[in-house]
């Protein structure tokens, strides 16, 4: 594989994380446009001033990306609408940081929101993919609970994994949220509370499933000269890597793309896991989270889980993961669910995450999974980035 060209004079600044809300009557366009205005406001920035966009969405119909545009009142020379679900935030980071660096445009914003009215979700996962329409949901099986007990099920006769080994992620991911004003889940969880809770689909329980909400996230990609000129914090990305449909014979799915990609990342960044203060997975069921720990070369394969549940995950902690709570607890606002980690990373690294702050986290990698079809997910990505510090 030829070596890809660094990201040098290209960083991301101005993340803004539009609170969530578990029901909400406005529209995706409203999310959409009230993440934008959040992010550039942080920058000092009008709207005039940006000239490039990506969108993540799976409320926005019937609109699209040029729709919101006209809607938000943009002048556009660059725009990308990113279908990858919870991989979006990487990916759109990579398509704008590659803009920027190519001149296409000097100032992108990325942003990803959904809306979620009482019966929205229904009707995403309804119309979700062809196979949703035609093989899952018309049987009764529609959404990702059952693809996702399956997976987990699988991991778990693979691998010696236990129901305990993720209620330990989950928890700890409960116990940063509980330092996050904005996650919508801030209760105290404790292992007996994960364990007795009412099964969803065996052998998921109701803390192992993301709860659906609207809000949005958003954030800006710009040059390093830019973001000093307007003296924004700023993170510089140090490698990226994305893949699609990785291993598509795999009977059951255990693994996904960064097995294929993480070496070449590493590679790249000229660095290792033991050089990462802080790790974001994407975390819509934990069995996710220890895929991806292993596939990222953190751990063995197979001893993702055991490996996240035996160290101290929390912000205080000795391997700090998922910092604001991750959408186990701070919800899954559709598309926003993909920028979650990446906007918080942000804020980590350039250390104004306020209350969720992990000291010294001067690097951090963020990794993405999304669109979910049949069996798998099949949509990967990951990123490192560091603050100046670094």
């Amino acid at each position: 594989m030829t070596a890809p060209a660094p990201y040098d004079g290209v960083v991301v600044a101005a993340p803004f994380t539009m609170p969530y809300t578990r029901f909400s009557p406005h529209p995706a366009q409203y999310w959409l446009g009230s993440a934008l205005r959040g992010s550039l406001k942080a920058a000092g920035l009008t709207p005039r001033e940006i000239d490039g966009l990506t969108v993540s969405s799976f409320s926005l119909f019937p609109d699209s990306a040029p729709g919101l545009a006209d809607h938000l009142g943009l002048d556009l020379r660059w725009l990308e609408t990113v279908t990858v679900g919870g991989a979006c935030g990487v990916v759109a980071l990579r398509r704008a940081a590659r803009a920027v660096q190519m001149g296409e445009a000097e100032i992108v914003a990325c942003t990803a929101g959904d809306a979620n009215e009482p019966d929205s979700f229904r009707r995403l996962l309804q119309s979700f993919s062809r196979f949703a329409m035609d093989a899952s949901y018309p049987y009764g099986a529609g959404g990702p609970n059952a693809v996702f007990a399956l997976l987990t099920d699988h991991y778990m006769r693979k691998y010696g994994a236990t129901r305990e080994d993720f209620g330990r992620i989950a928890t700890a991911q409960r116990a940063n949220a509980r330092r996050n004003p904005q996650a919508l889940l801030r209760g105290a969880l404790g292992l007996d509370d994960y364990l007795g809770a009412r099964m969803i689909s065996d052998p998921l329980c109701l803390f192992d499933c993301v709860m659906p909400c609207a809000g949005a996230e958003a954030f800006l990609v710009m040059s390093e000269d830019r973001a000093r000129a307007l003296r924004l914090p700023h993170a510089r990305i140090r490698a990226t890597i994305e893949r699609h449909n990785a291993f598509p014979d795999d009977p059951a799915q255990y693994r996904g793309g960064w097995t294929a990609d993480a070496p070449d990342m590493w590679d790249a960044a000229g660095i290792g896991p033991s050089d990462i203060d802080l790790l974001q997975t994407y975390d819509d069921y934990p069995v996710i989270c220890a895929m991806q720990a292993e596939d990222l070369g953190f751990c063995p394969k197979g001893e993702g889980a055991r490996f996240l549940a035996s160290r101290d995950t929390t912000t205080d902690g000795d391997f700090p993961h998922n910092s604001s709570g991750g959408q186990l607890s701070a919800g899954q606002a559709g598309a926003a669910g993909g920028f979650l980690g990446l906007t918080e990373a942000v804020r980590q690294v350039t250390a104004t995450a306020g209350p969720t702050q992990v000291a010294k986290a001067a690097r951090a990698l963020v990794s993405g999974f999304g669109m979910v079809n049949y069996d798998r997910g099949i949509c990967s990505a990951a990123a490192i980035i560091e603050g100046e510090g670094a």
